[in-house]
């Protein structure tokens, strides 16, 4: 995807989704959205990018602030920090940086550099580095991190062998450490949301796009524990509002629960305070699967895991359209007017620029399969 697509697209899907976005708005009163998880760079080898100017103008759009680190940098990270830091100093206050460590460059003598230079946290990605959380390169910067207090944010996507076990020692072992694991913890969520009871240090974020990953997140682990977070360019910030925060508010957070998770406990952290104490995991009793609702969800996922890789998901689509085609006035029919309206977006997308990249428009179909499995939660008016 060029420059120009990935900018265009990210600014469409904006616009078409703020609807969904002033409703999720609505439900932090007296709050702030702090993005716990953004980058910027140019040379990762997957192809995306993202320009700091387009970050500040994805966060001016979702009204919210966010902590920003490098993409993949092959050649090197202290030229690539010294950009996020400098973007945080010249941002009054929208951006704090994190710092991304190469265990295989010096870790602790760039984490020192730093944070003295301005970072309030740390960025691990092990599978782009190919490192594990217990390689003993890093022991002297898990240290430092203890000492200080710092935040550490570590990819947790796949391919991370022994990722969430690492993270638990490392948690005991340095109580003044704060993990955050990001993507909500996928590789390790089945086992470790039961761990997390015991670890006040050990943190999620909500970076993802599923909804039943985000639905098992927000209900499992401790509300105290989650930061909301978008992984732009992979997304941009308000899509990542529309995803995360709907999920949350689907699980039963509110109030002071939903205000820390949209961005009191990230900024509790990059200030080196302690984050609050919101009671245990709120438990999975708002969890409904409405069979109507199932079907279409069903179909949508089927489409973006075509989607994703490139290839028509085209049928599925169809598919969802017609389990969406449910009785008027039963429980089902606002959620599926409101995935009908998301996918209608889709389509105009795709009509307009039928070359364009399989990615451009996809968020409002991960929206609409967010929608199908969030029904309590208020729908715009579309």
């Amino acid at each position: 995807m060029t420059d120009t697509q990935l900018t265009w697209a990210a600014a469409f899907a904006d616009a078409g989704l703020e609807p969904w976005f002033e409703q999720v708005l609505a439900a932090v009163p007296g709050g702030e959205l702090f993005d716990a998880h953004t980058h910027i760079g140019f040379n990762d080898p997957d192809g995306f990018k993202l320009a700091p100017e387009q970050l500040l103008a994805g966060l001016e759009r979702a009204h919210a602030r966010s902590v920003v680190f490098p993409m993949h940098e092959p050649d090197g990270y202290p030229p690539a920090n010294d950009t996020a830091l400098e973007l945080a100093a010249a941002s009054a206050g929208r951006v704090v940086a994190f710092a991304r460590l190469d265990p295989a460059d010096a870790p602790l003598a760039e984490a020192e550099r730093a944070v003295a230079a301005g970072a309030r946290g740390l960025k691990l990605h092990p599978r782009a580095e190919q490192f594990a959380l217990a390689d003993l390169r890093l022991e002297g910067t898990f240290a430092f991190a203890d000492e200080h207090r710092l935040p550490v944010l570590v990819h947790a996507g796949r391919g991370i062998p022994a990722l969430g076990r690492h993270a638990v020692e490392l948690c005991e072992r340095h109580p003044g450490l704060r993990i955050i694991l990001a993507h909500a913890g996928i590789s390790d969520l089945s086992w470790i949301w039961a761990a997390a009871d015991e670890l006040p240090n050990l943190f999620f974020d909500s970076s993802w796009w599923s909804a039943a990953d985000l639905l098992a997140l927000f209900t499992l682990v401790p509300p105290g524990q989650i930061v909301w977070a978008s992984d732009a360019p992979y997304g941009t910030p308000l899509i990542g509002a529309c995803i995360g925060l709907r999920c949350a508010q689907q699980a039963g957070l509110s109030g002071d629960r939903l205000r820390a998770v949209s961005g009191g406990t990230i900024a509790a952290l990059v200030a080196g305070e302690e984050p609050p104490d919101l009671g245990p995991p709120i438990g999975t009793d708002r969890i409904d699967n409405d069979v109507l609702l199932a079907r279409v969800e069903t179909f949508l996922i089927t489409a973006l895991g075509r989607m994703l890789v490139g290839a028509d998901g085209y049928e599925a689509l169809q598919l969802a359209r017609l389990a969406c085609d449910v009785e008027r006035g039963t429980k089902p029919a606002a959620t599926c007017a409101s995935v009908v309206s998301l996918l209608d977006r889709y389509d105009e997308v795709r009509t307009e620029h039928p070359d364009a990249d399989t990615r451009v428009g996809l968020a409002f179909v991960i929206v609409a399969a967010i929608v199908a499995r969030t029904p309590d939660v208020p729908l715009p008016t579309t």
